[in-house]
């Protein structure tokens, strides 16, 4: 992702340009500068990757301000963002003077922006800086294994033990549950954000996000199955998109459902995690689902599979899956029916549900797992190499 800074003189207009830049899903942080009164850092690594200069009437000293970013530090991309289309040869010169590479014209559209950005990103990448990938999606086979439920205590164990910030979005369908496990009571939800996608940015994401006492942020799924009549699958992106812009995780729930439809959100996936059970309807169902990201262009290795409700009886299983799946088990969630039933009725995570317990520190391995983290002396006692098949492939 990149770093961006917003060179203005109307706060109103930069809000706008803030929120076109996050909804690209490419800004890692934005800082602003307001002319007249701003400061330009001493050191080069405060300067952002990209910065857009919103041309107002004061257009000579945004650009005498984006001239000095460039001196301080030479690799920085200016952007020049205009209401005048085309721009005027005066306005040309100015710009090549000041060191700008790029001309976008007001209002300013988020498919140019991100195509624009896009190839900024990519010249990093060349340069050796690597993009940060944070979405991890949680699926379930079929209905009924578990997935939202895997969803919750991993996100809780995301935040408290690894200490990360995480979002949780719940976009399964036709309801979303995620609420009902943490026993919270959101006023906002997803179909929220759809209806103000021109003006969603991260300000205004946190308002419809609701916390929980771990520290985990949860924007709430349908409350009504039509609401989906109103959702379009791709829009979904945006959401996910802002959501990066202040995360260091975002999960995202997608219950069983699954169809072409979501095929660009998969691939902005950096892993997807593939809820199964060892009977053969959950089996079934989940070598169809690996075959169908394939088509969709999705590596092999960023379709992780996880079994829920484990026995040790199932060993044969895993075999099984293991062979005609060529792909290994990711991890393995033990059967523990009351304390699992327990915490869902309750509308606690594991983590809170009485003491740590075996089920509990499974999560806390898969976290660490995933966020590169310790997972500590509890989660290892009780079964690090027995019950975990970690694939090495990243």
């Amino acid at each position: 992702m990149l770093t961006l800074g917003i060179i203005t003189s109307d706060t109103a207009s930069s809000a706008q340009l803030a929120a076109a830049a996050q909804q690209t899903g490419l800004a890692e942080s934005i800082r602003e500068w307001v002319i007249p009164g701003a400061t330009a850092p001493d050191a080069a690594e405060m300067v952002p990757d990209v910065v857009l200069l919103d041309l107002t009437l004061d257009a000579e000293r945004l650009f005498a301000f984006g001239a000095q970013l460039r001196r301080i530090r030479p690799a920085t991309k200016l952007i020049a963002v205009s209401a005048t289309s085309p721009p005027t040869q005066s306005l040309l010169l100015d710009a090549m003077r000041s060191g700008v590479q790029e001309f976008l014209s007001k209002p300013v559209e988020t498919s140019d922006l991100k195509a624009m950005l896009s190839r900024f990103a990519e010249e990093l990448i060349t340069s050796g800086r690597p993009l940060l990938n944070k979405l991890i999606v949680v699926m379930g086979s079929k209905g009924g294994v578990g997935a939202t439920t895997v969803a919750v205590n991993l996100g809780v164990q995301l935040s408290v033990y690894a200490k990360k910030r995480v979002a949780l979005l719940d976009f399964a369908r036709p309801l979303g549950n995620v609420h009902l496990l943490l026993d919270l009571h959101p006023q906002f939800g997803v179909r929220d954000a759809m209806d103000s996608l021109e003006r969603l940015d991260a300000h205004f994401l946190d308002r419809l996000l609701i916390s929980h006492s771990t520290h985990l942020r949860v924007l709430a799924g349908t409350t009504q199955p039509e609401q989906w009549q109103a959702i379009r699958v791709d829009a979904l992106e945006r959401i996910v998109n802002v959501a990066n812009a202040t995360s260091d995780i975002v999960i995202v729930d997608m219950g069983s459902q699954f169809g072409t439809e979501w095929a660009s959100l998969l691939k902005m996936a950096r892993m997807i995690l593939i809820i199964a059970e060892a009977n053969v309807p959950s089996l079934w169902t989940l070598q169809r689902r690996l075959t169908a990201l394939k088509g969709f262009g999705i590596e092999s290795e960023r379709a992780r599979i996880v079994l829920n409700r484990w026995h040790q009886d199932d060993d044969g299983v895993l075999k099984g899956i293991q062979k005609d799946f060529n792909q290994p088990v990711f991890a393995r969630l033990p059967n523990d029916f009351r304390k699992a039933n327990s915490s869902i009725n309750l509308g606690t995570p594991l983590l809170e549900n009485g003491r740590s317990n075996g089920l509990s520190a499974r999560y806390r391995q898969i976290a660490a797992q995933i966020a590169g983290v310790d997972p500590g002396p509890a989660a290892k006692k009780s079964g690090w190499g027995g019950l975990f098949s970690f694939s090495t492939k990243r």
